[in-house]
Protein backbone atom coordinates (compact mmCIF):
# COMPACT_ATOMS: atom_id res chain seq x y z
CA UNK A 1 0.00 0.00 0.00
CA UNK A 2 2.84 2.25 0.82
CA UNK A 3 4.57 1.96 -2.64
CA UNK A 4 1.76 2.29 -4.22
CA UNK A 5 0.77 5.41 -2.48
CA UNK A 6 4.37 6.83 -2.83
CA UNK A 7 4.09 6.13 -7.07
CA UNK A 8 0.99 7.84 -7.11
CA UNK A 9 2.71 10.72 -5.51
CA UNK A 10 5.56 11.07 -7.80
CA UNK A 11 3.28 10.44 -10.79
CA UNK A 12 0.92 13.41 -9.63
CA UNK A 13 3.98 15.50 -8.62
CA UNK A 14 5.26 14.79 -12.79
CA UNK A 15 1.88 15.60 -13.61
CA UNK A 16 1.87 18.84 -11.99
CA UNK A 17 4.98 20.41 -13.04
CA UNK A 18 4.82 19.68 -16.77
CA UNK A 19 2.27 22.97 -17.32
CA UNK A 20 4.95 24.62 -15.48
CA UNK A 21 8.04 23.77 -18.21
CA UNK A 22 5.31 24.64 -21.14
CA UNK A 23 4.75 28.13 -19.23
CA UNK A 24 8.41 28.20 -18.98
CA UNK A 25 8.82 28.41 -22.77
CA UNK A 26 6.23 30.16 -23.35
CA UNK A 27 7.66 33.34 -21.27
CA UNK A 28 10.86 32.86 -23.08
CA UNK A 29 9.35 33.25 -26.56
CA UNK A 30 7.06 36.32 -25.21
CA UNK A 31 10.45 37.87 -23.73
CA UNK A 32 12.44 37.47 -26.75
CA UNK A 33 9.63 39.15 -28.97
CA UNK A 34 9.70 41.76 -26.11
CA UNK A 35 13.22 42.42 -26.96
CA UNK A 36 12.86 42.20 -30.44
CA UNK A 37 9.97 44.80 -30.42
CA UNK A 38 12.21 46.83 -28.39
CA UNK A 39 15.34 46.82 -30.84
CA UNK A 40 12.84 47.47 -33.83
CA UNK A 41 11.32 50.41 -31.93
CA UNK A 42 14.01 52.24 -30.60
CA UNK A 43 16.07 54.05 -33.28
CA UNK A 44 17.84 56.61 -30.89
CA UNK A 45 19.68 53.41 -29.17
CA UNK A 46 23.76 53.19 -29.41
CA UNK A 47 25.44 51.15 -31.46
CA UNK A 48 27.00 49.84 -28.85
CA UNK A 49 23.98 49.04 -27.02
CA UNK A 50 22.19 47.75 -30.02
CA UNK A 51 25.15 45.20 -30.71
CA UNK A 52 25.24 43.88 -26.61
CA UNK A 53 21.21 43.15 -26.98
CA UNK A 54 21.52 42.07 -29.88
CA UNK A 55 24.14 39.81 -28.71
CA UNK A 56 22.15 38.63 -25.51
CA UNK A 57 19.31 37.66 -28.05
CA UNK A 58 21.48 35.53 -30.00
CA UNK A 59 22.61 33.60 -26.89
CA UNK A 60 19.10 33.46 -25.54
CA UNK A 61 17.20 31.89 -28.86
CA UNK A 62 20.43 29.62 -29.10
CA UNK A 63 19.36 28.48 -25.13
CA UNK A 64 15.92 28.11 -26.26
CA UNK A 65 16.78 26.29 -29.50
CA UNK A 66 19.04 23.49 -26.87
CA UNK A 67 15.38 23.53 -25.06
CA UNK A 68 17.20 25.34 -21.96
CA UNK A 69 14.53 27.60 -20.84
CA UNK A 70 15.45 28.50 -17.80
CA UNK A 71 18.77 29.73 -19.62
CA UNK A 72 16.66 31.31 -21.69
CA UNK A 73 14.74 33.17 -19.09
CA UNK A 74 17.40 34.27 -17.32
CA UNK A 75 19.41 36.01 -20.04
CA UNK A 76 16.11 37.45 -21.41
CA UNK A 77 14.93 38.57 -17.65
CA UNK A 78 18.63 40.25 -17.67
CA UNK A 79 18.27 41.87 -20.92
CA UNK A 80 14.73 43.22 -20.34
CA UNK A 81 15.48 44.88 -17.12
CA UNK A 82 18.46 46.80 -18.93
CA UNK A 83 16.30 48.03 -21.26
CA UNK A 84 13.86 49.47 -18.85
CA UNK A 85 16.73 51.03 -17.01
CA UNK A 86 17.48 52.57 -20.55
CA UNK A 87 14.61 53.95 -21.63
CA UNK A 88 11.44 53.43 -18.60
CA UNK A 89 8.90 54.59 -21.75
CA UNK A 90 9.86 51.04 -23.34
CA UNK A 91 7.27 48.02 -21.20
Amino acid sequence: MKHSAIAGLFITAALLASPVFAADKDLCENNIKQIQAALDSDPAISENADDNIQAGLDKAKAAQAKGDDKGCLGITGGLLEKIQLRNPTNK
